[in-house]
């Protein structure tokens, strides 16, 4: 039996654990990540990252490689609802609707607007593989798969925990400062105490991961593709590309049944129901997986007990409407791994960390009950159209050929649907819950000014600088090379953003830097500054003047916010730093 000392040990090799490995890497943390499975996953699961995840993955060097691999955004920026995908019946291969989402078609220009990067799809079987080999170029032999945590216990100094190799049964011990769960809950929470709050599982899903040749039937373009039946409301389905190839040279799909008992198909069985759902009798299909699995809508009663936190899907579970779960556990890691950072570095409090839970926890409330109620309201949806189970059977068909009915009274069946299928808007445009949330406490300081309001369809994003929120967006430039805003954070220091007139900020940044030693770096943005202002689009988002300062964390969040000159800005500074880092 051997004993490793290490800063941080992450339990979970999936995309919240393998990205918390790259960010403190990134931070200069040394640490250990361990996961039981040999491999990555061997599923799709997750498949949307958002604009801030992207974000975030641009600014730790993998945003070009989730790229490479990624469906560009013209292959899957809308939502579609039709009847079947092949067919020669009346009613089959109907298109009910489609709208643009996530960025793509016409929105793609708003989501350009406020930051760097656009979304992207890659479900998890294809990014889990980038990010271990981001994590394993940064931490070599730090990242050990088929291994599993078996015991840990908090000594109140330091976490002391017991790791086996699954292979060779092998038990290593492991002496940590402090320990992060990105399990999904299933050992590390419970075992300190942790409960997830919340309903009972909300309704079994059954999914099947298959291979089959669909290119003759496939419209390209959607994220999701919803089958609503005309005959059997339990053939309403959606179909979900899963690469590696896109478009209709897929070769891997998603198929989500509607709900229905766990166990009811295996990976023979439900060959011929895929067949009957799709209208192509005669498919030839490589089934690989099927997988029975509870929507969830829980959040954790806390994220800190002591030395040990969790993160992702220990700490909150939600509906896959909106695709929030991934995104909300990436950039958990993002939040806390610069905090773990300033600890471990000697240069702040444990104390520090507590703010993980506060500027967090609200965001995972917020996240799992706007999946929530996304994925309640399609129910709405395909109730407006008469696809729902509450529909009697003799009236789904009488239902659907009224909306495709050319008459006058078809049209007004369409008009009435289409006012729902509107509010749709919420789940599959909600750009506001991309990169809208903001902390409302924590390693911040207010500055006194009220949160704006949110539009509440939360489809529309108003870029604000107050502290607690990401900084806005604009393009800027030096010596001719192109920059966002968002491109300053560095991975592991501060900076201070400032006009031309905001020289005596900058001055005082270098002297508190060296005083708290903590690396800052400014950046003065306008006419004889230090970065040009790309057609006044920083101008335009800053919400302060050229003497104005704002300081912006390493995880891109404003900290601090002078709306104009200070009489005295290093006295102004000591103080800011000395509560964000609660020094």
């Amino acid at each position: 039996m051997g004993t490793i000392e290490v800063p941080v040990l992450i339990v979970g090799g999936g995309g919240c654990g393998l990205s918390a490995s790259v960010f403190l890497a990134d931070q200069g943390v040394d640490h250990l990540l361990v996961e039981r499975h040999p491999d990555t996953s061997r599923i799709p699961k997750a498949h949307y990252l958002n604009q801030r995840t992207m974000e975030i993955f641009r600014q730790h060097g993998i945003a070009d490689d989730v790229l490479a691999e990624a469906a560009p955004l013209e292959m899957f920026g809308k939502v579609r609802w039709q009847t079947t995908l092949a067919g020669d019946g009346p009613m089959d291969r109907r298109l009910i609707h489609e709208m643009d989402a996530f960025g793509g078609g016409e929105l793609r220009e708003s989501y350009e607007e406020v930051g760097p990067v656009l979304p992207a799809k890659l479900p998890q079987m294809w990014l889990e593989p980038i990010l271990r080999r981001h994590a394993e170029e940064r931490s070599p032999g730090r990242i050990l798969f088929h291994h599993e945590l078996t015991t840990f216990s908090d000594e109140g100094d330091h976490v002391r925990a017991e790791v086996r190799n699954v292979e060779t049964g092998e038990v290593t011990t492991v002496k940590a400062q402090y320990l992060i769960g990105a399990d999904g809950g299933r050992f590390v929470g419970p075992e300190v105490g942790i409960t997830l709050d919340g309903p009972p599982g909300l309704v079994n899903t059954t999914t099947a991961y298959f291979s089959a040749d669909l290119s003759e039937w496939w419209e390209e373009g959607t994220l999701i593709t919803h089958f609503l039946s005309p005959e059997d409301p339990d053939l309403s389905s959606n179909l979900i590309e899963m690469g590696p190839s896109w478009g209709k040279a897929c070769e891997q799909w998603g198929l989500h049944f509607a709900p229905g008992p766990p166990g009811r198909w295996d990976a023979e069985t439900v060959i011929p129901r895929i067949r009957e759902l799709l209208r192509l009798p005669e498919l030839e299909i490589e089934v690989h997986k099927v997988t029975d699995w509870i929507v969830h809508a829980h959040l954790a009663d806390r994220y800190r007990v002591g030395r040990v936190l969790i993160a992702g899907d220990a700490a909150h579970r939600q509906p896959p409407a909106v695709g929030l779960g991934l995104n909300t556990g990436i950039q958990d890691a993002h939040n806390l791994a610069w905090k773990l950072a300033a600890v471990v570095n000697g240069g702040s409090p444990d104390s520090l960390i507590d703010t993980y839970e506060a500027e967090r926890r609200p965001v995972g409330r917020e996240n799992v009950d706007w999946a929530v109620s996304a994925a309640s309201h399609h129910q709405v949806v395909i109730d407006a159209i008469g696809a729902g189970h509450n529909i009697p059977a003799g009236r789904r068909g009488q239902r659907l050929e009224a909306y495709f009915d050319p008459s006058p009274n078809g049209d007004t069946v369409r008009a009435r649907a289409l006012e729902i299928f509107h509010t749709h808007r919420g789940g599959c445009q909600s750009l506001d819950m991309e990169v809208g949330f903001g902390y409302e406490e924590g390693a911040l300081v207010p500055d006194g000014t009220e949160r704006p309001v949110r539009v509440p369809m939360r489809n529309v994003h108003v870029p604000t600088s107050r502290p607690g929120h990401r900084v806005p967006h604009a393009w800027i430039s030096r010596d001719g090379e192109l920059l966002s805003t968002i491109d300053l954070t560095g991975t592991s220091g501060y900076v201070l953003i400032t006009g031309p007139e905001g020289t005596p900020w900058a001055e005082a940044a270098e002297r508190v830097a060296e005083k708290y030693s903590v690396p800052v770096v400014t950046a003065r943005i306008g006419e004889g500054g230090d970065y040009e202002d790309v057609d006044g689009g920083w101008a335009a988002v800053r919400q302060i003047t050229g003497a104005g300062a704002l300081l912006v964390r390493p995880d891109g969040h404003v900290a601090y916010r002078s709306t104009d000159a200070a009489e005295d800005p290093e006295q102004v500074l000591t103080e800011v730093f000395a509560a964000v880092l609660d020094r």
